[in-house]
């Protein structure tokens, strides 16, 4: 059974469409929160991801904005649990953010017993943007498109691996749908962290893999790796070369990672307000949205409601893939849960 993306489709369509109207916020106007100490942007992923190059690039432009030092931290584990769970249960003071990517919305389905909920116990501050990943497969392996690694892997299923930086990551549930869609089997080989499950595939040690577009083409520059389509059912317009994989045959497939900033729950009202608009203020600026589209990024301002129901409609799209297919059934344990 195929799932329907209709609502997360229909929803980016909005929020890009919404996006474009927002007026510039003014920041002189916005007195309700005036921080006395630096900021901490708590990144889950290792640095070098895409929420780690994110907050990075908007930590001296939010520290402009407010007049106070903002500090980029990673604490990474377990896919991003250890993280999220440092920021769920830090002060609601406007001190403590929380920079990641939309994948672990999906934690739950592979975890037990988690310590926080993944849509309750974030304040949402405001989505920063959304790329496109892509297909991409070693130089070794005789596929030249879609079609033709599609009709390899029907030949010897559960043969060829693919690697991910772990659960629920967007390595992962690309993967995911790609074989609940062309009824394929491949065996995951989950990693720590992406770094080494890229340079394992460039290698030719994992033959196959779902990888940041921005990443994949520096790689195929080199020869080494191969990138069949991309997972956005329109092209990025950042890589119009790159055929979408709805495009290929994969009819309907259109998923890609957003992110956005978050802050402990119960954070006040006022302070969330402030967030927002200084966030919104730095991703109107023509400059932080050319920066971001190197990366291939596209900004996203919004509301905290907005981020609220983009939230909701991600996850509710995975827990129909999940039961549909009857994976990621939670059998891991969380770290520390009892």
């Amino acid at each position: 059974m195929k799932p329907s993306l209709t609502p997360q489709q229909s929803t980016r369509r909005t929020l890009l469409g919404a996006s474009l109207l927002l007026p510039l916020a003014s920041w002189a106007d916005s007195s309700a929160f005036k921080p006395s100490r630096p900021i901490k942007i708590t990144v889950p992923q290792t640095p070098g991801t895409t929420p780690d190059m994110l907050a990075r690039l908007l930590a001296p432009k939010l520290q402009g904005a407010l007049d106070t030092p903002f500090i980029v931290e990673n604490k990474t584990g377990a896919s991003g649990l250890i993280g999220m769970d440092y920021v769920a249960k830090a002060s609601p003071d406007g001190y403590t953010l929380l920079s990641n990517v939309s994948t672990t919305l999906t934690l739950p389905f592979f975890y037990k017993d988690l310590p926080f909920k993944v849509l309750d116990d974030f304040t949402p501050i405001g989505l920063i943007g959304s790329g496109n990943f892509v297909l991409t497969v070693h130089q070794d392996l005789p596929a030249k498109d879609v079609s033709e690694l599609v009709a390899l892997l029907k030949q010897s299923p559960g043969k060829y691996n693919y690697a991910s930086p772990g659960l629920g990551t967007h390595h992962h549930l690309c993967m995911e749908l790609f074989q609940s869609q062309t009824g394929t089997q491949l065996v995951h080989i989950p990693y720590k962290g992406s770094a080494g499950a890229t340079t394992d595939h460039v290698g030719g040690q994992i033959p196959i893999m779902f990888l940041p577009a921005q990443v994949a083409i520096s790689q195929a520059a080199s020869g080494r790796i191969r990138i069949l389509g991309g997972t956005r059912k329109s092209r990025h317009p950042s890589f119009p070369d790159i055929p979408s994989l709805h495009e290929q045959g994969l009819e309907g497939y259109d998923v890609d990672p957003w992110y956005a900033l978050w802050a402990p729950p119960s954070l006040p009202a006022q302070i969330q307000r402030s967030l927002n608009q200084v966030l919104n203020a730095q991703l109107q600026d023509a400059g932080i949205q050319q920066e971001l589209l190197k990366q291939g990024i596209i900004a996203r301002p919004d509301s905290p409601e907005a981020l609220k129901q983009v939230a909701q409609n991600e996850y509710a799209l995975w827990n129909r893939l999940f039961t549909d297919l009857n994976i990621g059934a939670p059998k891991t344990a969380a770290p520390g849960a009892s």
